[in-house]
């Protein structure tokens, strides 16, 4: 594409940061000519410079450049090991700001930083892209990889009981919506947790 001609000949992790900035919205390819996006090819970059694990933390942790944000993501998605993944993905599920996705159309639709970080975490595609498929966060938290993580709801139910003001209706509706959605990711860590054990189990009386 023009964009990877002109824009990313000769970058390396700190020039990159540059382009980073100026990104306006994520997406895999768009158009009948499956044109990659300005977020595939800076991924496609990081690819290439493979830069130090210490770097692309520094790119999640950025709280200023959402994009950054997101680009650091969905690099360690695709090439970190299953820990580093959950233990540096999983804060970003508290990141509630509006994203613009471009899909492959080229039509712009609004999600969410932590809808993003799910479909890293839970889908075998994102961005066009299947990414390498790793455990549940139930399986590693089986075999002692991971601690079992709190959820962030439980923060919020604290967070409500100090509120004096009532909230606009606007910021009541994204919150409710943010409850759903962790309700639904709780709903589903159980689910696989429970049928995790429940396959374990099975595995032993066969040994039985």
């Amino acid at each position: 594409s023009m964009y990877w001609k002109e824009k990313c000949f000769g970058l390396n992790a700190e020039t990159l940061i540059d382009r980073a900035i100026e990104l306006k919205s994520y997406g895999g390819s768009t158009g009948g000519a499956q044109v990659p996006t300005p977020f595939l090819c800076l991924t496609l970059k990081l690819l290439q410079i493979q830069p130090e694990k210490k770097i692309i933390v520094e790119f999640i942790k950025n709280e200023d450049y959402r994009y950054i944000r997101l680009l650091g993501a969905f690099y360690l998605r695709l090439v970190g090991v299953p820990v580093d993944i959950y233990q540096y993905l999983e804060p970003l599920y508290d990141d509630y700001r509006k994203c613009r996705y471009m899909d492959m159309s080229g039509q712009i639709q609004i999600k969410h930083v932590d809808q993003f970080v799910e479909e890293l975490l839970t889908e075998d595609r994102v961005c066009e892209i299947i990414l390498p498929r790793i455990p549940t966060r139930a399986v590693l938290e089986s075999i002692g990889e991971l601690e079992p993580r709190v959820s962030a709801l439980e923060d919020e139910d604290i967070l409500t009981e100090t509120v004096v003001q009532e909230p606009e209706k606007g910021e009541r509706e994204e919150r409710r919506e943010r409850r759903e959605r962790d309700k639904d990711r709780d709903r589903d860590r159980d689910r696989d947790r429970d049928r995790d054990r429940d396959r374990y189990r099975g595995r032993d009386r066969y040994r039985e």
